[in-house]
């Protein structure tokens, strides 16, 4: 009997081939996580659709993982992360044979997406992602350049948004641009901000009408 009629093997095979391609999106292992999550993620699909079908759902699936690339380095509010998510698991629940293996595939997705997240334990983080999570403290005592200091005369200062801001965008006060993060609001352009405090780089703001 094929193996891939049970669905215990779909669970694992989703699993491992999401967990491998998301953990090389989070650490830099030079493609090899890549590669076998490539190659679990090809047996799933080849297994069950025709040539047609099986280039349509790699092709949706792989987009979902560029959408997740370029929120990494571009956007870095998790909108198109969370779009790239659902595009996996619609590509591999409408691959399934059966509803019952579309459930275990789209289980499969959603914990080797949670799984991939033991790499970064282990291995080191792909810079593009400290956009996000902003673990770094950057500080003199860390190493950075102590000029950034001068960023605390910026509080209470007020300003307006160059770029939008989801939550990271571009302000400028009194003729000078900055990089800055909203207090987890969208702030569109040109509208008028307050800065309301900083943290070594990190200049946080709020719009000016806010109470």
């Amino acid at each position: 009997m094929d193996l891939l009629s049970y669905n215990w093997i779909v669970f694992l095979i989703t699993l491992f081939g999401t967990m491998f391609l998301v953990g090389e999106l989070l650490v830099n292992m030079r493609g090899l996580l890549g590669l076998m999550g490539l190659g679990f993620i090809t047996i799933y699909f080849s297994s069950y659709l025709t040539f047609e079908m099986f280039v349509m759902m790699m092709v949706v699936y792989l987009f979902g993982l560029v959408l997740i690339i370029i929120d990494g380095k571009v956007v870095n509010d998790g909108t198109l992360a969370t779009i790239g998510g659902a595009a996996m698991i619609i590509a591999v629940s409408l691959s399934a044979p059966n509803w019952i293996a579309g459930m275990y595939s789209v289980i499969g997705v959603l914990l080797g997406g949670a799984a991939s997240l033991l790499f970064l334990k282990v291995f080191k983080r792909r810079e593009m992602w400290t956009k996000i999570t902003l673990v770094d403290q950057l500080s003199t005592e860390m190493g950075y350049n102590s000029m950034k200091e001068s960023y605390s005369g910026l509080v209470g200062l007020t300003g307006k948004a160059l770029t939008d801001m989801r939550p990271s965008g571009t302000i400028k006060v009194d003729g000078e641009d900055y990089s800055a993060l909203s207090n987890g609001k969208w702030i569109y352009k040109d509208e008028q901000v307050k800065v309301m405090a900083v943290d070594g780089t990190k200049i946080l703001v709020k719009k000016l009408n806010e109470e």
